[in-house]
Parts: structure tokens; C-alpha cells; sequence
């Protein structure tokens, strides 16, 4: 189980990013794709940190939301 953070971008796509996978962050036209898109994004990075010998960071995940 991953945190994803998904929010808009300036050019109407939406982002989404792992923040325990550094640069691992995906972006599409709509939520629904941008999900499906960093799902695929997180296997596949895992994937490589595997092949590649490398340890998988752990997700030590803690949300705050603050209104500002």
C-alpha cells in the first residue's frame, strides 16, 4: 500500500505523486486515469529497485491537512 497525493495541475491535467518513491509521479486529464496512471508508475518502479539490486523504500506515511 502506497500514499499518492493527487491534486490539479496549472494545465488542467491532474498529477499524481508517491512521495516514499522519490520522482515517481504521473499525470493525466482526469482522476480516474491519473490513479490508474500511478499505479502503474509505483509497480513499475518497484520493478526496476528489484532488478536493480536495490532496497524498496517502506511506506511510514502520516496525512495532514492544513487549512491556511
Amino acid at each position: 500500500m502506497r500514499q499518492v497525493v493527487i491534486y490539479p495541475g496549472e494545465d488542467g491535467y491532474w498529477i499524481a505523486e508517491c512521495p516514499s518513491l522519490p520522482g515517481c509521479i504521473s499525470q493525466a486529464e482526469t482522476k480516474q486515469e491519473v490513479v490508474s496512471s500511478i499505479r502503474e508508475a509505483i509497480e513499475g518502479y518497484i520493478v526496476v529497485l528489484k532488478e536493480d539490486g536495490l532496497p524498496v523504500p517502506e511506506e511510514n506515511f502520516e496525512a495532514l491537512v492544513l487549512a491556511v
